[in-house]
């Protein structure tokens, strides 16, 4: 079987395919019309999010057997017209899971701690210790929206800490125990912290708008490890001005390009301006899952689905 690689990823993925009897050829550099050129020749694809393998693609893939995406999501594939064509979906978010769940731990105690400002305030020779003092964990509940793989690791990285952990889900009896599961009604009563796991899906895209925000008893701190299109920007800044959210930690933002390599433009909103000068948001690059052992996990992963069902 021949694969194309489009993406760079850990040198095991092809080292092992290779091993396994596969023919493996990169292209890291050719248009997507060029691929679709000759993607007739190929019996998979391996990819993380270079561009996104719609319909037109699909047909012109004549023989592709799986695509395998080195990550969590699918939404950058048309992945009904894809399993309509025969074609077998591999994703990978068991590799990234743990790196997520650490991610956004840091980033939620990073903001009680404020040691993103305290840091920047030292270096510039300021010393205000009671400016910046922080906030406990104890005692708060915190709520996962979403509890797949990534919010699961994220609820397992809160077990040392004296919290309630609870989780809304589209889904039936996902709670563990690790977090409870629960109406939304009793999430939004309940929750001090909001944590994003959620794929990109109709249901998720501006879920997090002016009128879900204001839905909470509470003012809360916002994570988000998911998908920037899952939070609506300028509402979001808002509820920051009025008091509603206390705090966000943004590893994925609503400007993000589909490939998630790079911001849409030079010149961003002005919510976006907003954030980056703001004292209560930390950033992050998309890069939760993006560490030295999950570039790994994630490519062994990919392997092993594919030595399972080829």
């Amino acid at each position: 079987m021949k694969v194309l690689h489009l993406d760079t990823n850990h040198s095991i993925l092809i080292t092992q395919l290779n091993e396994l009897g596969f023919i493996n050829d990169e292209d890291f550099s050719s248009t997507k019309e060029e691929i679709e050129n000759k993607i007739h020749e190929y019996d998979g694809i391996v990819i993380r999010s270079r561009f996104t393998i719609d319909s037109s693609f699909l047909d012109k893939a004549t023989n592709l057997k799986f695509i395998g995406r080195v990550g969590a999501g699918l939404e950058n594939i048309d992945c009904d017209y894809a399993t309509s064509k025969g074609i077998h979906l591999i994703s990978a978010p068991e590799g990234n899971r743990n790196a997520v769940g650490e991610h956004t731990l840091g980033m939620l105690l990073s903001l009680f701690n404020k040691l993103n400002k305290a840091d920047k305030e030292v270096r510039e020779g300021k010393w205000l210790r009671e400016d910046n003092r922080g906030i406990e964990l104890d005692g708060k509940t915190v709520g996962i929206i979403g509890y797949g793989n990534m919010g699961k690791a994220f609820a397992k990285k809160l077990r040392g800490f004296d919290v309630e952990v609870i989780c809304y889900d589209i889904k039936d009896n996902v709670g563990d125990i690790n977090c409870k599961q629960v109406s939304l009604q009793e999430f939004q009563e309940k929750a001090e912290v909001v944590s994003l796991h959620t794929p990109q899906t109709e249901l998720t895209i501006n879920m997090v708008n002016t009128s879900f925000i204001d839905s909470f008893k509470y003012p809360f701190w916002l994570l988000n490890t998911a998908r920037g299109t899952s939070v609506v920007t300028k509402d979001l800044v808002e509820a920051i001005e009025n008091g509603k959210i206390l705090g966000a930690g943004l590893d994925v933002l609503e400007y993000e390009k589909k490939s998630f390599e790079n911001l849409f433009a030079s010149e961003l909103p002005d919510a976006f301006n907003y954030l980056i000068n703001s004292e209560k948001v930390l950033l992050s690059p998309h890069v939760a899952g993006w560490t030295i052992e999950s570039k790994e996990k994630l490519a062994q992963t990919i392997v092993d689905k594919i030595k399972e069902k080829f």
